[in-house]
């Protein structure tokens, strides 16, 4: 291989792991993490750098792969919002991303137990079943927006039970509040891609009840989320105040026909810039949390 090729390479892997998402999986495991164990060790190095690149080559290239003839007509991909991988990267995309999981799901084997490594395979199989073909959970509507959720909250499961957590009543209110803001938010990100998906004979939760009814059960997905976290502990209630900017993004969207559905891409583009101001507030809440528990 020369350099170009590789330079190449490695750039269209770079852009297939979504590097704009990274921080949405790496931060729930290490806060999760680190604020049970309050200590810095292997576990949390090894855990935070998997999460960060590693999981997330995983999940979007292979999602990548596997949805090429449908991401070729779909104006969105070839971005921030999707890479379209070259055909002839498709095999070497899907080892390279097996390949640089294994060493870390091995360390993390041993410096795990039983517990954990049930939770890190429930998620790495959610991570391979959303895309790959006869699984395919992306076109089983609303189950596709449920594996989507565990995409990203299972990280923060495993790093609790990683670092042995007690599941209190207010922990399991916390995880279903961030169990349906994961629902609502691939919901909402359906919305735009109704007209394509459907063209590509792709099934989703959009495709199913349409635009307008899909926009308003993330709206509700995330007001439920937000009642949840009144069932949390000090500040966690304040934290379901953050829940309101996500509804306030779709509401424009809640009646949009399934024809112009993919005007709900503004709202989209706005809701990945929001997950950044969102994450900065709730890092400022985890802090004097454990500021205020230490």
């Amino acid at each position: 291989m020369t350099v170009n090729s590789t330079r190449r390479l490695l750039r269209q892997l770079f852009v297939a792991s979504r590097p704009i998402s990274w921080i949405n999986t790496a931060f729930p495991f290490a806060a999760a993490y680190f604020l049970t164990t309050r200590d810095v060790d292997a576990a949390l190095v090894v855990g935070t750098i998997f999460f960060l690149v590693p999981y997330n080559l995983a999940m979007y290239g292979i999602n990548d792969v596997f949805d090429y003839e449908s991401d070729l007509a779909n104006p969105r991909k070839g971005g921030l919002e999707g890479a379209v991988l070259d055909h002839g990267m498709h095999r070497i995309t899907l080892w390279i991303a097996v390949l640089l999981c294994l060493p870390f799901i091995v360390a993390l084997g041993l410096l795990g137990g039983p517990p954990s490594w049930a939770v890190l395979a429930v998620s790495l199989f959610a991570v391979a079943a959303y895309s790959v073909p006869r699984l395919r959970f992306k076109e089983r509507p609303f189950l596709d927006s449920v594996t989507s959720s565990t995409h990203f909250v299972s990280p923060a499961v495993y790093g609790l039970v990683l670092a042995g957590a007690q599941f209190t009543p207010a922990l399991f209110a916390l995880l279903a509040a961030f169990f349906l803001w994961g629902i609502a938010s691939h919901a909402f990100g359906a919305v735009q891609d109704v007209m394509p998906d459907r063209a590509g004979g792709i099934h989703s939760i959009a495709t199913v009840i349409g635009a307008r009814w899909t926009a308003r059960f993330a709206i509700a997905a995330w007001t439920a989320a937000g009642l949840l976290m009144l069932l949390t502990d000090w500040p966690g209630q304040l934290a379901g105040l953050l829940l309101l900017p996500y509804i306030v993004t779709a509401w424009p969207f809640r009646s949009v026909s399934d024809e112009a559905s993919e005007r709900a891409n503004r709202g989209w583009k706005q809701f990945i810039w929001l997950n950044y101001s969102v994450g900065f507030v709730v890092t400022m809440l985890l802090i004097v949390y454990a500021l205020g528990s230490g």
